[in-house]
């Protein structure tokens, strides 16, 4: 029967679809992604309820939906009693959903007696999140709206917002935690409640209590005079993070909440922010430095501050619009300074913060890109993924097209000289044609593996005689349990017993790049060629496997994978790989390692080769092997063991017993 798929909870507004995956005629499984949507606070991807055949899409890419929104029409294959269930689940969720947005007024009006929980709202999903930044501190004031945390899941990246104003009295979670729905963020003090007597005296002044009273405590603090302030590092929620940007000089004037320092570990990157508005004295910190909570960094003259806040507090959110000229004009000697100006869509260095998720920021970084210099083409001036790459090409073009970059030969990313841009046109007839989403993800993450990773590869072949007469023998009783046996499970159950035997190839590189990670557990990708392109794979624990189940669930995935019906999970967690051409032909290659993995197994055709036994040659079936392995963790003795102990394995699996 068709089924109408509509938007589910998205966590209130509208969103922006910026990817659509599917197709009219398309079979699609339960929970694969169907399209991203992207909004002001969050990116996220909009999963399938349920299997079946798309028979209509209602939407198309660049129309903003919200929740309830007719998605597509699908022809679901023998569940016609479970949409009734699924389409009554949010209308029952809706009452009780429906008094909590009145409930906020009233914790942020009881908020002058009490302090208020702040939770973590409805994700989207049962599964945790992962928090990669945490954007405010016990102390700060935030408004209605502002950015608490950020969360990362494997579908979404989003900014949880703030449900009231008020002051945060303690934060109980921090970066590389894991949280779901309903967990406890922070606690937040109303924003009345440092005036009571005016709430109790003008009730109906209540909205504009909290303006009045974010000046009081700023007018509180101020000196009479000027005074030298010291900033440090505040709660990083880590031991100790490297300082990748410096954002000021001596000398600059900051405005509140300019960022002035980048700080990055191995689980987030976040700006420390100015606490005041002020003058740089003296900077106690570089580029490069390890920071940790509390470590200074700069001294501050702090300035002026009580004439720009003498304004009365009625007047306050009108008085918004002339400190931001203020702050603008503040700003123009460092921006006179900077190499060129950002570009009007987007807020400058000297300012406020960029507006871009984390996949977009982590995208830059390895652009080298400042984001303050990209025109955001997203909700309010959020800057995408398309942002970036557009800013790097033109980028890149400009470089080309400089005649003194031209006569000094222009380089492209990483110093690597690019490939001219040759009219091949003029030579003949071409034809152009567009690669898939899943070779263009695929080229990207092979040029970086290349690019990042010292690659060595140590050849070498195995006699699998006996082996392949072990196979063949086995044929039957693999037939009786509906699998076939091919050399792929044998070839997975040796490696998975030499990466026990030698732990270093089961291990990655950590990031300081000063210790290695050797993983517990044994997972092995294999590669499968698709008409889209080659697809990775994993089978979880193979160690603990039998030979007839590693067939059947090769075999399965490698179903999947030509079907395009792989999950996110069923290609992620490999420690190693094997890349297998056998079936094609060849005598070897040097495959590529799949970081952070550090080494990959490539397996050519096997061939009839005479091997001396000390009085004659022997016919043997010879199996040619490539292992390609990171060098900076596995030296040429190691890999030259490997591959020995492989072909002595492959030649008497019996071996595997002992």
């Amino acid at each position: 029967m068709s089924e109408l798929i509509r938007v589910p909870d998205i966590g209130g507004g509208e969103g922006e679809i910026i990817e659509l995956f599917v197709k009219v005629g398309d079979r699609i499984e339960a929970d694969q992604s169907l399209l991203t949507l992207e909004s002001d606070k969050a990116s996220m991807e909009i999963p399938a309820p349920k299997a079946g055949v798309i028979k209509s899409l209602k939407v198309k890419l660049g129309d903003n939906l919200k929740e309830g929104d007719e998605l597509l029409e699908l022809d679901v294959e023998g569940n016609a009693e479970a949409a009734p269930a699924e389409a009554a689940a949010p209308a029952q969720q809706a009452p009780a959903a429906a008094p909590q947005p009145a409930a906020e007024p009233q914790a942020e009006a009881a908020g002058n007696a009490e302090p208020q929980e702040v939770k973590v709202p409805d994700i989207g999903s049962d599964a945790k999140a992962s928090v990669i930044e945490v954007l405010v501190k016990p102390g700060d004031t935030v408004e209605a709206d502002q950015s608490l945390i950020t969360l990362e899941s494997d579908k979404a990246s989003m900014e949880i917002p703030s449900p009231a104003a008020g002051v945060v009295e303690s934060v109980s979670i921090k970066v590389g935690d894991e949280v779901g729905t309903g967990d406890l963020i922070l606690v937040l003090k109303g924003a009345g409640g440092a005036q009571p007597k005016q709430a109790a005296s003008a009730p109906a002044a209540a909205p504009s209590a909290a303006p009045a009273e974010a000046a009081a405590p700023a007018e509180a603090e101020e000196p009479a005079g000027e005074s030298s302030e010291e900033v440090r590092i505040p709660d990083i929620g880590e031991d100790a993070a490297g300082v990748i940007e410096v954002l000021v000089k001596v000398g600059d004037s900051v405005e509140t909440e300019q960022s002035l320092i980048v700080l990055e570990s191995a689980k987030a990157s976040m700006e420390i922010p100015a606490p005041k508005a002020g003058v740089i004295e003296s900077i106690s910190i570089k580029v490069g430095d390890q920071a940790k909570t509390g470590d200074l960094i700069l001294v501050m003259k702090v300035q002026g501050k009580a004439a720009a806040k003498a304004a009365p507090a009625a007047q306050a959110p009108a008085a918004a619009p002339e400190q931001a000229k203020a702050a603008n004009v503040q700003g123009t000697a460092p921006a006179k300074a900077a190499p060129q100006a950002a570009p009007a869509a987007v807020p400058s260095r000297d300012g406020s913060k960029v507006h871009a998720g984390p996949a977009v920021r982590q995208l830059a970084r390895e652009f080298g890109v400042e984001l303050s210099a990209v025109a955001g083409s997203g909700p309010k001036g959020r800057i995408l993924k398309e942002d970036v790459q557009v800013y790097v090409k033109a980028e890149l073009q400009k470089a080309k097209s400089a005649p003194a970059a031209a006569a000094a030969g222009a380089t492209g990313g990483a110093g690597i000289p690019p490939i001219p841009n040759v009219d091949f046109s003029k030579f003949g007839e071409v034809e152009e044609v567009p690669m898939t989403r899943l070779m263009q993800v695929g080229a990207a993450n092979l040029h970086r593996s290349w690019l990042n990773v010292p690659h060595v590869t140590q050849f070498d072949s195995a006699d699998i005689t006996e082996l392949e007469a072990f196979r063949v023998s086995q044929k039957a009783v693999a037939e009786k349990a509906g699998v076939k046996l091919t050399v792929l499970p044998l070839l997975l159950k040796a490696c998975a017993y030499l990466l026990k035997e030698l732990p270093d190839f089961n291990s990655s590189l950590a990031p300081s790049g000063k210790a290695v990670i050797r993983k517990k557990y044994v997972h092995i990708g294999f590669a499968v060629d698709t008409p889209d392109g080659l697809l990775v794979p994993v089978i979880k624990n193979v160690d603990q496997k039998s030979l007839l189940q590693l067939a059947a669930e090769a075999a399965a995935l490698a179903e999947k994978a030509r079907t395009k019906k792989l999950s996110a999970d069923d290609m992620q967690g490999a420690c190693f790989t094997i890349s297998s051409l056998g079936h094609i032909g060849g005598t070897g290659f040097t495959p590529i390692v799949n970081a952070p993995e550090v080494a990959i197994l490539g397996v050519s055709k096997a061939t009839i080769q005479p091997v001396w036994d000390g009085k004659a040659f022997q016919p043997k079936l010879m199996l040619p092997l490539s292992l390609s392995y990171d060098h900076r963790v596995i030296n040429g003795a190691a890999a030259a063991r490997f591959t020995k102990r492989l072909g002595d394995v492959l030649t008497d699996i019996r071996t595997m017993l002992l």
